[in-house]
């Protein structure tokens, strides 16, 4: 019988501010019923207060490791790699780090193909766990939701911080939002808000292309 399990999750991995941070819960079987029993699941399906009421839950009764990307490091990685291969560099350097050895490890898949996403992880993690890659394994495994609800809580500090340092609510961070995309319209030119951008988005490149449109359009009509 399988004792230990393990889940593996991200949030922020399409925002175009801040990092990317990814959880891996393990657990006791026992444990893991538990956390279902608490209310732990996907974390998109719960509300703020919610997720940060169940993450002390899900801290006490599991073993949790946390890997964040800051944005710096993802323009560095994504010269050279996907987002999909950063991610499972990253996941195999949090399983490095797990004290305890779960004999079954379920990840949320980036990939479409899940097993593409297997393999990726396979390059960097030599464990003896067998590795189960789902899309919507956040959905299908409480582990994984557990995970999810530590790495959305923990990105979530990480922006809250950001704010703090360039002096402005921007909201989410994320392309979808518009309060995001117009703090970026107006300061996409300025070095303490670049240092948390991911410069390599196409929407980024979007962004400098209109400001310079419009630095070139104001040269004219002097």
């Amino acid at each position: 019988m399988v004792q230990i399990i393990a889940g593996v999750d991200e949030a922020g991995r399409g925002c175009i501010i801040g990092p990317l941070v990814l959880c891996i819960a393990a657990s006791t079987l026992e444990n893991g019923r538990q956390l279902k029993k608490l209310g732990v699941k996907d974390s998109k399906l719960l509300s703020p207060a919610s997720r940060e009421r169940l993450i002390s839950n899900v801290k006490a009764i599991s073993e949790t490791v946390v890997v964040q990307v800051t944005a710096q490091e993802l323009n560095e990685m994504m010269k050279t790699k996907s987002l999909n291969e950063i991610e499972a560099i990253k996941i195999a350097e949090g399983l490095a780090l797990l004290k305890s050895e779960p004999e079954i490890i379920y990840i949320d898949s980036p990939d479409a193909d899940p097993s593409m996403f297997e393999k990726r992880i396979r390059k960097y993690y030599s464990g003896k766990a067998k590795v189960v890659c789902e899309n919507h394994a956040d959905s299908n495994h409480t582990i994984v939701g557990a995970a999810s609800i530590v790495a959305k809580v923990e990105r979530d500090r990480e922006i809250e911080k950001i704010k703090k340092i360039v002096g402005e609510n921007f909201n989410s961070g994320y392309t979808s939002d518009e309060i995001t995309m117009e703090f970026l319209k107006r300061r996409v030119n300025e070095e303490i808000v670049l240092q948390f951008v991911r410069i390599r988005w196409e929407t980024f490149d979007r962004l400098k292309q209109r400001k310079l449109g419009e630095f070139g359009e104001e040269k004219e009509n002097q």
